[in-house]
């Protein structure tokens, strides 16, 4: 398995050199039907563009998606998706051409990004695709800026994370809601990081770095 994704090709992503007010973000929420990031699939994403520092209302992106196992009970407390709201819904390979639509050429981006990264990464694979290694993690952000609210092993919740920074928080637990939420954060954090680096722009291989050395677990969550 491990062998065969290194032959996958990867989405294209902005030159990381450039400096993230120039660059477009693709930042990304999923709802799915457990906790398992090897079994268990996609049953909803929300899309957010950030584009020049800037959250464009008309290009976020809702997609409910109809599974192929049973959605657990656990999650379907969480976001409220029953068998029954997906049953006119589409398969995910048929949203694969959106999802790389939306992903490519774009920075993604996603709160606690190690589980997205898992359900994208498989669902992608379908397409002989991947995600760049180059990716956002917002959670690993609000570590870095000792923003995280002391959580230490744990991952910083996106709503109390919003509300420590005074953002408004968008529906939570919808896919649409988290992802309009997590752009937010995106640019909370990131014009906060530009405070701390007068001298240069903060660019997006610097965004990069943080996530990779301040992020979380890599278990299922």
């Amino acid at each position: 398995m491990v062998m065969r994704l290194r032959w996958r090709r990867a989405l294209p992503v902005p030159d990381p050199r450039t400096p993230w007010r120039e660059a477009e973000f693709c930042v990304i929420d999923l709802e799915t039907t457990g906790l398992d990031l090897r079994r268990d699939e996609v049953v909803s994403y929300g899309a957010a563009i950030v584009r020049h520092a800037r959250i464009p209302c008309g290009e976020v992106v809702y997609r409910q998606l109809r599974p192929s196992r049973p959605i657990s009970i656990g999650a379907m407390t969480v976001h409220g998706l029953r068998a029954a709201d997906l049953a006119g819904a589409a398969r995910i390979d048929e949203a694969l051409d959106e999802l790389v639509g939306l992903l490519a050429g774009r920075v993604p981006v996603a709160h606690a990004a190690w589980v997205e990264r898992a359900f994208l990464d498989r669902a992608l694979a379908r397409h002989g695709r991947r995600l760049h290694r180059v990716m956002v993690d917002t959670a690993a952000l609000l570590r870095a800026t000792r923003l995280d609210g002391g959580q230490g092993g744990r991952e910083p919740g996106l709503e109390a994370a919003a509300r420590r920074l005074r953002l408004p928080v968008h529906t939570p637990h919808h896919a649409l809601g988290d992802a309009f939420t997590t752009a937010q954060l995106l640019l909370a954090l990131a014009t906060r990081m530009e405070r701390g680096r007068p001298a240069r722009a903060v660019t997006v291989a610097d965004l990069y770095a943080v996530s990779r050395h301040h992020h979380g677990p890599t278990a299922e969550r």
